[in-house]
């Protein structure tokens, strides 16, 4: 195996019976409709200092027909009226129809990297800072300004290891925000549930596997920090957050020799991405209540799915070379 992410999902596809058809077949989506945005947007007024950056399923590089269409505009540097492109300018030549960004005040919107990382902790860092700083690092991908993007990464990147990188071990400060997110993400799901029962069980099933993959992801290549001199820990985490996380944890799998463990879990996770890019079963598990989820046939199937993948996880981090570090840094 090579020392990068890249492509270590298809290698461990191979010890796989099915090859993990639908990862494989929504990362060929991904590629190509990123290839569209791309030729769409290669014209649109843009400064030197922003990017167009897209999130969530396409950052993972797991589009289904049901993506929603999440992006931002990320602007190097402090907070300015005349960055371009303006937000009215992009939403027509993103084509995003249907498939608008969320309506929380995640998406969609202009975000300056200079609060961003000021803001790392204490009051001033809101719950939407703190959601876009991570799903930049975790799941996003440039569609144009890619010199401007990685500048952006760079910065947020700099300001978890300046002073608080230490040779052959995790940087606590990135490690922390990162278990802080995770949480964060559970505890906003609970709210959500009060105040929108009726899409329970959609974003239940998420949280159990789209979510969790997400900070896994994350957590493996800072974890993975303990090979590396302070010196080298940011040009590697640089490198590894820019694979998919599926490569991420796929790599991790292979390197500690848990192949049988990672095919479990990237092949209960494969599955779940097939149910995703099925509409009936989107309409069903956007329409389940909790109350009607506990008798429901197929979100019992997405619970076991989302057991075999927790299962793998949990013997990645603590039944491997990994586990004294998982224990050290991640339980306590």
């Amino acid at each position: 195996m090579t020392d990068t992410p890249q492509d270590a999902l298809l290698e461990l596809a191979a010890h796989s019976r099915s090859g993990f058809p639908h990862l494989v077949a929504a990362r060929d989506r991904t590629e190509r409709d990123l290839d569209d945005l791309r030729r769409r947007l290669s014209d649109v007024p843009r400064d030197g200092t922003t990017a167009v950056v897209m999130m969530g399923s396409w950052g993972r590089r797991e589009r289904t027909s049901g993506s929603d269409d999440d992006f931002l505009v990320l602007v190097d540097g402090e907070r300015r009226p005349d960055a371009e492109p303006q937000l009215e300018r992009l939403e027509s030549l993103l084509g995003l129809g249907e498939a608008k960004p969320g309506t929380q005040g995640i998406f969609g919107q202009q975000v300056f990297v200079g609060p961003m990382v000021r803001h790392i902790g204490l009051q001033d860092d809101t719950n939407a800072n703190l959601t876009q700083r991570m799903l930049l690092l975790l799941e996003s991908v440039p569609v144009v300004g890619r010199e401007s993007y990685r500048r952006s990464l760079e910065q947020v990147v700099d300001g978890y290891l300046a002073g608080q990188a230490k040779d052959y071990r995790p940087p606590r400060f990135l490690l922390n925000d990162l278990i802080r997110y995770w949480r964060t993400i559970c505890v906003d799901f609970a709210g959500k549930a009060r105040a929108e029962e009726q899409k329970w069980g959609m974003r239940n099933a998420k949280l159990r596997l789209n979510r969790k993959l997400l900070f896994a992801g994350g957590l493996v290549p800072v974890l993975l920090c303990h090979l590396q001199r302070q010196d080298d820990q940011r040009a590697f985490l640089l490198d590894a957050l820019q694979a998919p996380p599926t490569d991420r944890l796929a790599h991790a799998f292979l390197r500690y020799d848990a192949v049988d463990e990672g095919v479990r879990a990237l092949g209960a996770y494969d599955r779940w991405i097939g149910l995703l890019d099925d509409a009936e079963t989107r309409a069903h598990l956007r329409g389940l209540t909790r109350e009607a989820a506990a008798e429901d046939p197929r979100f019992r199937d997405v619970r076991r799915l989302a057991k075999e993948f927790e299962q793998g996880l949990l013997a990645l981090l603590f039944e491997t070379r990994l586990s004294p570090l998982a224990r050290e840094f991640v339980v306590f």
